[in-house]
């Protein structure tokens, strides 16, 4: 299943909602819910029940388990029998149920991460920096997954503008992805470890290149190279891990429609299962957590010495998600 949280709007303004992604359309799982359990007679509590079935925001559906993914089967198979049937489908109240792709706005699949953690887990990124800089791995890299904390208040989504910080004369984009963890849980073993994701997403993790050696060199950061508003860029989707394989994925960033940077997910040396063990050590992982994967080989405009400029449109595709498309701009 490809979810999306999307923006749509009323007059009361903009309003958020969950969705499922069915070719071009989008299907509001919240309201397809309470139109099934309208359907079957219970009209007078439809929307409660709903409510509490299939939240309208991404972490209350995390939250509510194997519950609310088979309430969300059963409305989208409502929906789908509906439009054959009569090629239309309204709410209890007349809503809109089913919505063009084009016609609304896309944000991130997770508007608020409840935290933003990235590792660095591809070999080939690590070689890349040795031969840049001259400086070897650690040896501890291959001892155990290294992750820095973002900001989850910087997040945007599909489409958004990228505002280039008025300190840093490069700007780099970060071909990488990442999940979201859909089940509380602490010290997990590996092998549950897979039973905690609640999905994958593509993440494009914006930095200032000229900040981050100055940063690191006082031993903490990146803080600056990072933390920035609109730095941390998801969607356009999540996929959920039953409909999707990662062990094998194409990866691409392309720049004004000319490739970049191109590689595979097969190449990570920690996998998300690993990660997942290592981070939930005596600390509670919850729904609605982000971690990245960290940069593939070649994944960054540092690594090819070739920098974005204002006005550039970045697109990051990786296969059986999407395409995460963002316009670089000076406020």
């Amino acid at each position: 299943m490809k979810l999306v949280t999307f923006e749509i709007a009323t007059a009361l303004g903009p309003v958020r909602r969950i969705g499922a992604v069915e070719a071009d359309q989008i299907v509001d799982l919240n309201l397809a819910c309470a139109t099934r359990l309208a359907a079957e007679g219970r009209t007078a509590r439809a929307y409660e029940i709903a409510a509490g079935l299939v939240p309208p925001d991404m972490i209350g559906f995390f939250e509510g388990g194997a519950l609310s993914r088979e309430a969300a089967d059963a409305a989208l198979a409502f929906v789908a029998g509906r439009l054959a049937a009569d090629g239309a489908v309204e709410g209890p109240g007349g809503e809109a149920v089913v919505h063009d792709l084009a016609a609304v706005r896309l944000l991130a699949p997770v508007p608020r991460p409840s935290s933003i953690r990235d590792t660095l887990s591809f070999e080939g990124h690590m070689i890349n920096f040795e031969r840049r800089t001259g400086k070897p791995t650690p040896p501890r890299w291959y001892e155990t997954p290294i992750y820095y904390k973002g900001n989850p208040g910087s997040v945007i989504g599909h489409e958004a503008p990228v505002h280039w910080p008025s300190y840093t004369e490069k700007l780099d984009y970060e071909l990488e992805f990442g999940i979201y963890i859909g089940k509380q849980g602490a010290n997990i073993a590996e092998e549950d470890a897979a039973d905690h994701i609640a999905g994958y997403t593509i993440f494009n993790d914006i930095s200032a290149r000229d900040v981050i050696p100055g940063e690191v060199s006082m031993f903490l950061g990146p803080a600056k190279g990072k933390d920035m508003d609109t730095g941390n860029v998801m969607g356009p989707c999540l996929v959920t891990p039953d409909a999707l394989d990662v062990s094998n994925l194409r990866m691409e960033a392309r720049v004004n429609g000319e490739v970049w940077s191109s590689g595979n997910s097969n190449d990570m040396y920690w996998r998300f299962p690993q990660i997942i063990a290592y981070i939930s050590r005596h600390e509670t992982l919850y729904p609605g957590d982000f971690i990245g994967s960290g940069t593939i080989a070649n994944g960054c405009g540092d690594e090819l010495d070739r920098w974005i400029q204002p006005g550039d449109v970045v697109e990051l595709e990786v296969e059986g998600i999407g395409i995460l498309r963002n316009r670089i701009v000076r406020p």
